[in-house]
């Protein structure tokens, strides 16, 4: 009877537990929507009682702003121009301004498409197990010390944006310091998914627009000021919007900060061998924080480095102290996958799986990933020279100094407006371009339009 009572006694903490980590998720979504409130005063929220008679019972429903970046997309399908151009959205273009499918990738699906074995069934809810293996092994390094002493858990998510959710989720229900560091500034959504996961979100300095550069000193001071335990965003490399990466020497001051403050990192990697071509180069940062035999979690995406935008495509993966943790980890990832989408698409994980177990597919990939990133740097050294060219006043070298699929040009809000009206050209209003969206044809419609916005608009 005794052992019956404290069995019950645990199990009621337990529901107090969730009940808890619950009622704050609750409580910051209901934070989150009661400020999405439109100038009127109207609050998004509808009662059947609040209708008229036809009316909808959603009829008090606030329209909401069309998001930052894809709202850049919407308005320019609406410019009949034809001279219009969009760099707004991160997506790579050819050199003609076509999207493109990797020739790897089709090689991939035909190889799927001809294997009369393959079955639509519902995948596990952490995915396919050689796209995780596999993945695990593209950031960490097939020879990890982590790979090898099994510390980590991987699991299939719903892109970059789902695997910091279900991150985030965890964090929020496990994790006993629920505040997080991003940079200032950061990808627009970061802010959102973490907010909405139940953490509290801090900025920590990053960008300095005088050197449009990285802001390293205020960095270390941000993130030392931070409490211990806290968790840190850090992009993994080609930072979003700025382009902006720190160098491997202050990779490692940022390392020991973070350490010597025992803050927990979450990596966010969209990039790996986008920006420099290389996949181990571009994974330099990540290894670095594994190899000293901490914890931490990683977001992978291969939206960009296969050009899977449209497949939903990601990871998530956490390094953990030892087998036996990593092992409770994953099970409580289930619990957290399962009532968000259940279990994921098959077809996408599928392709990369099928690119990377095996060595010539993997290797056709490299090179394709390469001509993409070479094609971005290149367009970087083209617009610097037209804007060198025209004599556009400023130092405009921080566009070959930046690096990955965006600029953050330094052009204000007022310059981008007018670039828009005068020139047509898309981008977010923040200055950030796309030089994934640029081709040697439109590079100088880009450079004209910067010209004038420096030398007519304060």
């Amino acid at each position: 009877m005794q052992k019956k009572r404290v069995g019950q006694t645990e199990d009621v903490n337990k529901l107090k537990m969730n009940s808890s980590a619950a009622d704050r998720r609750l409580s910051t979504v209901a934070r989150h929507l009661a400020g999405t409130i439109n100038n009127e005063g109207s609050s998004i929220f509808s009662s059947p009682t609040s209708a008229g008679v036809g009316d909808s019972v959603f009829a008090n429903v606030a329209r909401a702003p069309e998001d930052p970046i894809l709202g850049v997309t919407v308005a320019y399908n609406k410019d009949p121009s034809p001279v219009k151009l969009n760099l707004g959205v991160g997506a790579y273009r050819t050199e003609e301004g076509k999207p493109l499918v990797l020739n790897v990738v089709r090689k991939a699906e035909q190889l799927l498409v001809n294997d009369r074995s393959r079955v639509k069934e519902y995948l596990p809810i952490v995915g396919v197990a050689d796209f995780n293996k596999l993945s695990a092994n593209l950031i960490l390094g097939a020879d990890s010390p982590a790979i090898q002493g099994n510390l980590v858990t991987t699991v299939q998510c719903l892109s970059g944006t789902g695997s910091l959710r279900v991150g985030a989720e965890f964090l929020a229900r496990h994790y006993y310091e629920r505040t997080i560091y991003i940079p200032n500034p950061t990808w627009g959504n970061h802010t959102k998914v973490f907010t909405l996961a139940g953490l509290t979100v801090k900025t920590y300095r990053y960008y300095d627009p005088v050197t449009r550069g990285l802001n390293i000193q205020g960095l270390l001071e941000d993130l030392g000021s931070a409490p211990t335990g806290a968790i840190v965003l850090l992009h993994a490399c080609a930072h979003n919007p700025t382009g902006v990466d720190p160098t491997l020497q202050q990779w490692e001051q940022i390392r020991q900060m973070i350490r010597s403050k025992s803050l927990l990192p979450f990596f966010d990697s969209a990039y790996q061998g986008f920006a420099s071509g290389s996949l181990d180069g571009d994974a330099q940062s990540v290894r670095m924080f594994v190899g000293d035999g901490s914890e931490c979690f990683i977001a992978q995406s291969y939206a960009k480095n296969m050009g899977l935008y449209g497949e939903r495509v990601g990871a998530l993966s956490i390094v953990c102290r030892t087998a036996d943790v990593a092992s409770r980890v994953e099970s409580q990832l289930k619990l957290v996958i399962r009532p968000m989408y259940s279990n994921p698409p098959i077809h996408g994980a599928s392709i990369v799986a099928t690119i990377l177990k095996d060595r010539n597919l993997y290797h056709e990939w490299t090179l394709e990933l390469k001509a993409m990133a070479d094609r971005i740097i290149t367009m970087r050294k083209h617009l610097f020279d037209a804007l060198c060219a025209r004599g556009t006043p400023g130092d405009w070298s921080h566009i070959i100094k930046q690096i990955g699929m965006f600029t953050f040009t330094g052009l204000n809000r007022k310059q981008v407006t007018f670039m828009t009206k005068e020139y047509h050209i898309y981008m977010t209003s923040d200055g950030r371009i796309s030089m994934a969206g640029l081709s040697s044809r439109t590079v100088p419609h880009l450079a004209d339009a910067i010209h004038a916005a420096i030398t007519t608009v304060v």
